[in-house]
């Protein structure tokens, strides 16, 4: 039986890598983003393993009707990589109120409603149980400059993985952690002329290929349910992360 693996914020960058490394390792891999046209760009590299649903995932009711969809077509749920995700750079005292509730809307509430919606269908289904994977960032553990929103997001993260990671228990449900440092995507792309350093210069930095993060997420993936990674961090060997700051 073919295992069922949902990653959202799927359309480029880790998403996109995550996923068709999954096709790869035979999952059908449901797409989930807000733009359908970059999904389905994805679902031709991917092939018929791929279904590509265009979703919100800061919505309830979108974040239903894509869980509704896949208990209807694909029957159950063995992996969700809770993985849209967006960030707002700004000093603290110039942020927008209004932008720091998109972030947290989105890599708080879009994680939890994922989650949440997920934990409901593993935990009923037969075989019962599943894996979650959310992405979280070094930077809950040593943050740039003009991150505060993303910051504060991404320890909201770890919080959701460790107890989700407790209450799954009763339910077969694993739940662990991806740690990202400076893989190459288009986002990191974006920074070619350099990242902002404590100091507030900008500097290049070392990165690695994105690959290296579809590895370690099918890593976790593969584990059988009684064992699980509740944090990994995977990052460019010499980039300044220990003892940044």
């Amino acid at each position: 039986m073919d295992k069922i693996a949902l990653v959202t914020g799927a359309g480029s960058g880790i998403g996109r890598a995550v996923a068709l490394a999954l096709v790869r390792a035979e999952y059908r891999v449901v797409l989930a983003g807000r733009r359908q046209e970059r999904l389905d760009r994805v679902a031709v590299e991917g092939g018929e393993r791929c279904l590509a649903i265009a979703a919100d995932v800061t919505q309830p009711e979108s974040v239903a009707a894509l869980f509704e969809r896949i208990k209807r077509e694909c029957g159950r749920l063995d992996l969700l990589f809770n993985n849209a995700g967006v960030a707002a750079g700004a000093p603290i005292d110039k942020l927008p109120v209004e932008r720091f509730r998109a972030v947290l809307d989105t890599n708080v509430t879009g994680v939890f409603l994922c989650t949440q919606a997920a934990f409901a269908l593993m935990k009923d289904q037969q075989p019962r149980g599943g894996r979650i994977i959310n992405n979280g960032s070094i930077s809950a553990m040593s943050p740039r400059p003009y991150s505060i929103a993303y910051t504060a997001s991404k320890h909201a993260v770890s919080g959701i993985t460790k107890t989700t990671a407790l209450e799954g228990r009763a339910y077969d449900i694993a739940c662990g952690q991806i740690d990202i440092g400076n893989a190459m995507t288009e986002m990191l792309a974006a920074m070619s002329g350099g990242a902002l350093q404590p100091d507030m210069s900008l500097k290049p930095e070392p990165s690695f290929d994105v690959g290296h993060v579809a590895d370690a997420v099918l890593y976790m993936a593969r584990l059988p349910l009684d064992a699980n990674v509740l944090s990994m961090t995977v990052m460019a060997t010499k980039m300044p992360f220990v003892g940044r700051g």
